[in-house]
């Protein structure tokens, strides 16, 4: 049994903070250098060059990317062989996202009591936490932080078996059509298929995690992106929503098995934003 002390994550958590907040990963600096080249619209192509450059300012400077620091949403991979001391796991992911954004000067977002007084709690906890067991004696920490303009866009539709791989299409293309420009487009679509209600959400937002543009694994799976992408951008939204086929830059969907009466489907947006770093204790 190897002991991890809780101060680790805790220093963690806060770091990744502040690296997803203040650095574009380079996957979608090149996503959005590329989209830069092929997008017709001229307006879209200008909208694409300021995108670069806010995320160069914010990189050197270290300034937040957008002034949505998000939700902190922190998964965990623990290995089933490692112990952690010094400190209750949930109290120890809170006192790092505590410590992330106060130190970093990060705008906190989180307010308690969210259907009346919505009192700010000051230092953006509580974080969403999502745990996962798994073989081995390391902990990955993945911090997501989650704009509220693209999560505000998430889609739940548990569809009729027949519907099928068209009637998937059509959710996701017809959720991005009414979102239009809301979700700070270009975007990355997260598709979750299968499971139940709440896992194919999960498996929506776990998908986003994935190098951008890098397909699925399964070709049926890689397939049905491409297509859903195709159709995205046809629908000429572009850029912040002012005109162009770069609506999306990719679409990452994760399947599970599901029961024989049901086809749930989960849609959940990031902005061109996409802010997620991760690190192995």
């Amino acid at each position: 049994m190897r002991e991890i002390e809780a101060g680790e994550i805790i220093e963690a958590i806060a770091r990744l903070c502040h690296q997803a907040n203040y650095e574009l990963g380079e996957d979608v600096m090149a996503a959005l250098e590329k989209a830069e080249q092929t997008e017709e619209s001229p307006l879209g192509r200008a909208v694409l060059r300021e995108l670069l450059e806010n995320a160069q300012i914010a990189r050197e400077g270290l300034f937040p990317l957008c002034q949505d620091c998000g939700t902190a949403v922190i998964f965990l991979e623990v290995g089933q062989d490692s112990h952690i001391v010094g400190g209750e796991l949930h109290a120890v992911v809170e006192e790092g996202v505590r410590q992330g954004y106060t130190q970093g000067y990060l705008r906190k977002s989180m307010v308690r009591q969210p259907f009346s007084a919505r009192v700010n709690s000051g230092d953006n906890t509580p974080p969403v936490l999502h745990t996962d067991i798994v073989p081995g004696d390391q902990i990955k920490v993945i911090v997501m932080s989650k704009g509220g303009g693209a999560e505000n866009m998430s889609r739940l539709a548990m569809l009729k078996p027949a519907q099928g791989r068209e009637g998937i299409i059509e959710t996701v293309v017809t959720a991005v059509d009414e979102a239009g420009g809301m979700p700070c487009p270009p975007l990355i679509i997260g598709v979750g298929i299968g499971g139940t209600a709440e896992m194919t959400m999960l498996l929506a937002k776990k998908s986003l995690l994935r190098p951008v543009g890098q397909p699925s694994s399964d070709p049926e799976t890689a397939e049905l992106e491409r297509d859903i992408l195709e159709r995205v951008n046809d629908l000429g939204i572009g850029p912040m929503g002012l005109g162009g086929r770069t609506t999306a830059l990719a679409v990452h969907a994760e399947v599970m098995p599901a029961h024989i009466a049901s086809l749930p489907l989960a849609v959940n947006f990031q902005c061109h934003s996409t802010r997620h770093r991760e690190t192995v204790l």
